[in-house]
């Protein structure tokens, strides 16, 4: 069931949803993304036009995910620290751009349920599916609202392993095990700090916000590799 696999962030619980804010406006690599932009009720910008390689044609880049550097998803994953939940648990622009994308009717199909159930779901993944998305890096980051789906597209994809690097996905099993169906949340690497932990930056953790945070490598189960720029 749907219902269960979303299931899948510090919190396993659902959370009551109500659509929120719109769409923030981005500073990446120094770049204001301003164009076909319209300002939301909550003072923040939405973004007009496809989503797949608008960030990218606003940032002056050639289009395809290869001419996106970790630094630069990082500088996008960042600028989001703060965007919370709002009062009934839900409410967040991750929530909403997962609901209307084609691929919720894909992961639907899929899992089952409904596309209402999204609504009600944990999002550490959809975050990560956002970002990747808003630089019009979907092959590269895959886009899932379920980590263990997710993990094993990237396994797929022959991009998987055990090394911290920035700009990875990194997946988490609270329990500690290597198995990726035990995985329970999903982030994005900052980079190792080579003590046994890595810095991270990540959606729907520390009370349902998107922090950075240090995480111990014993609850990493992977890593996912985008394909980046040199």
């Amino acid at each position: 069931m749907l219902i269960h696999r979303l299931l899948d962030a510090p919190k396993n619980h659902l959370k009551a949803f109500a659509f929120g804010g719109l769409v923030a406006a981005q500073l990446v690599a120094g770049v204001t993304m301003a164009a076909h932009a319209d300002s939301g009720r909550d003072g923040v910008v939405k973004v007009a036009g496809s989503e797949a390689a608008g960030l990218s044609k606003a940032l002056g880049l050639p289009e395809g995910a290869r001419h996106v550097s970790a630094q630069q998803l990082l500088k996008l994953a960042e600028s989001q620290i703060g965007v919370s939940e709002n009062s009934l648990g839900g409410g967040t622009k991750f929530h909403r751009w997962y609901m209307e994308s084609p691929r919720a009717q894909e992961t639907v199909a899929r899992d089952g349920g409904k596309i209402s159930d999204y609504a009600n779901a944990a999002w550490c993944d959809m975050f990560v599916s956002w970002v990747g998305s808003r630089l019009g890096m979907e092959d590269a980051v895959g886009i899932d609202a379920w980590t263990v789906a997710h993990a094993k597209w990237f396994e797929s994809q022959g991009r998987w392993g055990e090394t911290p690097r920035p700009g990875a996905v990194v997946f988490f099993a609270w329990n500690g095990s290597k198995d990726v169906d035990a995985i329970d949340h999903v982030g994005f690497v900052i980079h190792g700090n080579g003590d046994g932990t890595i810095k991270t930056v990540e959606g729907n953790t520390d009370n349902g916000k998107v922090q950075v945070r240090t995480r111990s490598t014993d609850q990493v189960v992977g890593y996912g590799y985008p394909t980046y720029a040199a």
